[in-house]
């Protein structure tokens, strides 16, 4: 189609260029084709060229530039849309907490003073004594190590999540991208009708004209061709919004493609369903609860070095004002009994653990669930696409053209005909909408699994699952 409007365009300038050289020919003279390109001008002739060439380079950069693939639009989602920028912050954020749990106990300096102010001798700081010291704490049960390991299976989740959300997003590129290629068939459907509609108004005039029809029948195509436009401009609309919200996934509030490009009625290869259930495991939303048991097992390291109690020690210098003398002072301490106290603290971290192998299994359960509604579903839509494009559509359009010739022929009445009519138009519809049913279905599978369905789907080379990571 873009071909033949760009060869149009070529042929009109032609042909405008040909008129106009024989404008200037002199009154009641034929010219010769010679003639008259000499009096244009060889500049004239460079200057139109390069007009042409221009229009065609134009149109050939609109037909390239215009149209939007599955890829590209997968690509542009996965750089720009917002939702995935709040990864970064949080991996700043680990960062911090690494910093942080690499921090090893921190020193302390105090000072002391004793029998100062008091009576009689005491008063004032003559019997003052004075302590100047430095503690700190000596970490057991390598709690510094344990700290750090829940950090780096923090990091470990994050990145799941990551592939978790660009998944999710990925899926709802591709189910939009369908809603528009959905929408441009409608839109095609919708010229067809309305076109079919203004050709039984002009068959039903005839006809009323040559009076073998009432003027009834000339009213009822007309309202019906009023309807049929109506319906053409709603669905143009809706095909305006579905585009401004595929480009809004990649922060666009107004699309800078006029159509995708796509196939609708293109499924691929099926995949056996036990093939598909294999790689559900695989699926980052799964792969998540491996991380988030590391970091259980983690937390639960953690909660057992706080078993070992820490050690406080402390080392300083004591001055005695009575005598002018000092000495060095010692002293450390540590709590009793911690392992008894920490327990619990054990045990709840053991329970959050054994708690995400059941999270687990349910979600795998759901997911085996989703994939088999998906799977016999995006089969059934196939089957009825199939059964349309093969019996059902061919057969109803040879019946409508033998409704419409009975119909001029007078035998048939006007209701035969439009009846014919809306049978076609309602099974084309139904093969969009199971076309559309089918390609989403795909997409919920290929969400599931983690993996392109085919890599024919869409009528294009697809890596979903590749464009996760």
């Amino acid at each position: 189609m873009q071909t033949r409007n760009i060869v149009a365009t070529l042929l009109s300038g032609s042909l405008s260029i040909f008129n106009w050289a024989k404008s200037t020919a002199p009154p009641n003279t034929v010219p010769s084709t010679s003639a008259r390109f000499k009096r244009i001008g060889f500049r004239k002739l460079i200057l139109i060229g390069l007009i042409l060439c221009g229009q065609f380079s134009l149109a050939q950069a609109e037909a390239t530039n215009n149209a939007l693939t599955l890829n590209t639009a997968l690509k542009r989602a996965l750089e720009q849309n917002p939702s995935l920028k709040v990864f970064d912050f949080r991996n700043i954020a680990l960062g911090g907490q690494l910093e942080t749990a690499n921090l090893k106990p921190a020193y302390e300096l105090g000072l002391e003073t004793e029998n100062f102010s008091g009576s009689d001798e005491l008063s004032g700081f003559d019997g003052a004594e004075l302590t100047v010291s430095l503690s700190s704490v000596l970490e057991m049960g390598d709690k510094r190590a344990a700290r750090q390991g829940i950090v780096s299976n923090g990091r470990s989740v994050l990145d799941a999540q990551r592939q978790v959300e660009s998944l999710a997003l990925l899926g709802e590129v591709t189910r939009r991208y369908v809603d528009v290629l959905t929408a441009q068939e409608q839109v095609s459907l919708a010229k067809e009708a309305d076109e079919l509609a203004s050709q039984t108004l002009n068959i039903v005039a005839k006809r009323a004209n040559a009076g073998a029809t009432p003027d009834a029948e000339v009213k009822r195509a007309q309202a019906a061709a009023s309807q049929a436009h109506l319906t053409l401009l709603s669905t143009q609309q809706q095909l305006e919004y579905l585009k401004v919200s595929l480009a809004a996934l990649w922060g666009e509030t107004s699309p800078n493609f006029a159509k995708i490009d796509g196939d609708l009625f293109h499924f691929g290869a099926d995949v056996e369903f036990e093939m598909l259930y294999a790689k559900v495991e695989k699926n980052p939303a799964i792969q998540i609860f491996a991380a988030e048991e590391r970091l259980k097992e983690a937390e639960v390291r953690l909660a057992k070095t706080q078993s070992r109690a820490d050690i406080s020690w402390s080392v300083g210098v004591r001055r005695f004002q009575e005598s002018d003398n000092s000495a060095l002072v010692a002293g450390f301490s540590m709590p009793l009994f911690s392992s008894k106290r920490n327990s619990g603290a054990v045990s709840t971290a053991l329970a959050q653990r054994n708690e995400i192998f059941v999270q687990k299994e349910v979600a795998l359960l759901n997911m085996h669930t989703q994939l088999f509604r998906a799977f016999h579903n995006r089969k059934q839509a196939i089957l009825t696409v199939k059964e349309l494009q093969n019996t059902i559509i061919p057969v109803l359009e040879e019946a409508l053209k033998e409704t419409q010739a009975a119909y001029q022929r007078g035998r048939y009445g006007y209701l035969e005909y439009v009846s014919a009519r809306q049978e076609l138009l309602s099974a084309r519809r139904t093969l969009i909408e199971s076309a559309s049913s089918a390609l989403t279905y795909g997409a919920e599978i290929e969400q599931l699994t983690a993996e392109p369905l085919s890599a024919e789907q869409y009528g294009e080379s697809t890596e979903l699952s590749g464009s996760v990571q």
